[in-house]
């Protein structure tokens, strides 16, 4: 069913508002513009400010209203980008001049987007502020390869874990001893950089080398790219993937050909 603009006005009537001075953090989701929310789409409509980073498509942008003021917020791995405390002090200048802002994030907020801190900044300065949620990446890559991250016959937990620190190298804080199990389905962003060396010490800690894995470029993107190995043949992985990519290692990628729903759709134009 299609939906079109007179049926998205009479839902988002009871969406909430945005009142002037507040600013709403907004996930819109992975790569297919389809998946963004419709409370995300109604903020992003409402929006008198939008200040949105590089992964979010621009389809979904395009969204704003004509009046509304673009701000374009980088954060794209390897791509210079402002400073986090640049944009965290654009959304007080933002609010204290009265302005409805969405600051617009790919992916979901409070899932390796950073949100977390932005919030923290914004109630230091008494910045009233919404979060909407949105479909994270994990979640997009899993689902549009035919990968559960979870299933009761395969893995009894589900972890998730940066590839990178704010200095671009590997966190110094990862548990390795405690990833070992291979009942724990395991999923890295940003780690394609360091996956050889993530891959060296998950085998050292016990994972093992013979273990599937899943690099999913380009998530939930008409041009989203599978690549399926071990963990022993890592460096080749580096090789043919591109960013972004998740990184799903554990028995769960095993499904991926059977449960590959994208090949009913080929033909189906109504999806």
């Amino acid at each position: 069913m299609t939906m079109n603009l007179h049926d998205f006005n009479t839902i988002s009537a009871d969406f909430p508002k945005i009142q002037s001075g507040w600013v709403w953090l907004v996930g819109a989701g992975p790569g297919d513009v389809s998946l963004l929310s419709l409370a995300g789409l109604s903020a992003i409509k409402q929006a008198e400010i939008l200040v949105y980073d590089a992964l979010v498509h621009e389809t979904i942008i395009n969204q704003a209203s004509h009046d509304c003021q673009l701000v374009f917020a980088g954060k794209r791995g390897g791509k210079p980008s402002p400073k986090q405390q640049e944009i965290c002090e654009k959304l007080i200048k933002y609010a204290h001049d009265n302005y409805k802002i969405v600051r617009l994030k790919g992916g979901d907020p409070f899932t390796f987007g950073r949100g977390g801190e932005e919030c923290q900044y914004l109630a230091r300065h008494h910045i009233p502020f919404r979060v909407i949620p949105g479909i994270t990446a994990a979640c997009a890559a899993s689902a549009y390869s035919g990968i559960p991250i979870t299933h009761r016959d395969i893995n009894s937990s589900l972890t998730i874990i940066t590839g990178h620190s704010l200095t671009g190298e590997i966190p110094d804080n990862i548990d390795w001893s405690a990833l070992r199990h291979d009942h724990t389905t395991l999923v890295f962003y940003m780690a394609i950089k360091h996956f050889d060396y993530i891959a060296d010490k998950l085998i050292q800690y016990g994972r093992r080398a013979d273990e599937d894995v899943a690099v999913i470029c380009r998530a939930a993107h008409s041009t989203q790219q599978k690549i399926i190995g071990k963990l022993k043949d890592a460096k080749e992985l580096q090789k043919k993937s591109e960013t972004p990519a998740i990184i799903i290692i554990g028995a769960n990628v095993n499904l991926h050909e059977t449960l590959n729903w994208q090949q009913f759709c080929d033909n189906d134009t109504s999806l």
